[in-house]
């Protein structure tokens, strides 16, 4: 899988940037969708991989370069994809919406939607999860912790990067009291939840270390009893 977004041409140093990478110090990143930078990008990755073609490329994180998106980076990928060099394309987003519009105007294979269809926040069901399912466009669901709330069964941390407001803090902890009664912990519901709708393909999970690979994989091993399903939307906290 390669991320088409961001390429790094030397530069002065400057360290970390306004996003908070670590950006080594004779690199910057940029953003570049063009047709050439696209398939620049991809060429030296596929030499970097000692391979001839690759299974899946994102456009990641297009939001404010949407028309350079759709007119260059997208037909350059689908001329690749003609020629076998890519299998499939997807697009990588934080929002559902944008989404929503390359999968109406482009032939995107697939969608990887990140923290908008979780415990806490299922926006993602509104519009873009029935037009995948519609269209037969694979949804990956990312971010399912919301960068960190989700990730312990106590909840604590982080929302969406930022630390999390009050409201949603103790909708989480709801959520962990109903999981409480069916023996099940809340990064184990997290895990489980996307994957209950027709649309979502697979949960990509983010992981540090080798432990937390191990715990996850041991976490969505582990069955849930419908009931909590039933339980937590009787209650409102999901929908």
């Amino acid at each position: 899988m390669r991320n088409s977004r961001r390429l790094f041409p030397a530069e002065e140093p400057f360290g970390r940037d306004e996003q908070g990478f670590d950006v080594p110090a004779d690199l910057r990143r940029v953003w570049d969708f063009s047709r050439d930078g696209v398939r620049r990008s991809l060429e030296e990755s596929l030499e970097r991989l000692g391979l001839d073609a690759v299974d899946l490329v994102l456009i990641h994180d297009p939001d404010d370069h949407w028309e350079q998106a759709v007119s260059e980076a997208y037909p350059a990928l689908a001329e690749l994809r003609d020629q076998g060099v890519v299998k499939a394309i997807g697009v990588g987003m934080n929002q559902a919406e944008m989404l929503a519009r390359f999968v109406r105007e482009t032939g995107v294979d697939m969608v990887m939607l990140a923290g908008r269809y979780t415990l806490l926040d299922q926006s993602g069901a509104d519009e873009l999860l029935p037009l995948c399912a519609g269209r037969g466009v694979s949804v990956f669901a990312a971010g399912v912790f919301n960068s960190g709330l989700l990730a312990t069964h106590d909840p604590s941390g982080t929302y969406d990067y930022a630390p999390a407001p009050g409201p949603l803090l103790e909708r989480a902890r709801r959520i962990a009291a109903v999981c409480d009664r069916h023996a099940v912990t809340l990064p184990q519901a997290a895990l489980a939840f996307p994957l209950r709708h027709p649309a979502v393909a697979t949960v990509v999970i983010g992981a540090r270390s080798a432990t937390e690979v191990t715990r996850n994989a041991a976490l969505t091993a582990r069955p849930i009893p419908e009931n909590l399903w039933t339980d937590l939307a009787a209650e409102g906290l999901i929908s």
